[in-house]
């Protein structure tokens, strides 16, 4: 694996870890307040980076792709401030709420960048 390929698997493995060690720690506190934030760790972190990840690594022609590398970035900033943003709203603090919800909107845009690079390259295969 290499190049966007490896950056997005490295990312879910990180992201896998980070979900993993809250759902313990929920687990031992007997706390569960911040399930929604570990489903997005597990799911939009590490679920969708491994998917992309494996996407670029069997479609190389894709991760030639200069926007590519766009949408790592794109993908690795927005769902580390979406899921940072959504504990604290959790935690007590609404005033973050709305750094959740850019950062929403730029993971979906994320999403939307995949879709323009994906798309063309699955029909050409």
């Amino acid at each position: 694996m290499q190049g966007v390929a490896r950056n997005f698997f490295i990312l879910g493995i990180v992201m896998a870890i980070a979900g993993m060690m809250l759902g313990l720690s929920m687990a031992m506190s007997h706390n569960h307040v911040q399930m929604p934030v570990h489903a997005h760790i597990m799911v939009a972190g590490w679920l969708m980076s491994a998917v992309f990840g494996f996407f670029y690594h069997l479609f190389p022609a894709a991760r030639q792709n200069r926007l590519a590398t766009v949408h790592f970035w794109i993908h690795a900033v927005s769902i580390i401030v979406l899921v940072i943003s959504l504990y604290f709203v959790l935690a007590g603090n609404p005033g973050v709420e709305p750094v959740t919800a850019i950062s929403s909107i730029v993971f979906f845009l994320g999403m939307l960048l995949f879709a323009w690079i994906a798309i063309p390259v699955i029909n050409k295969s």
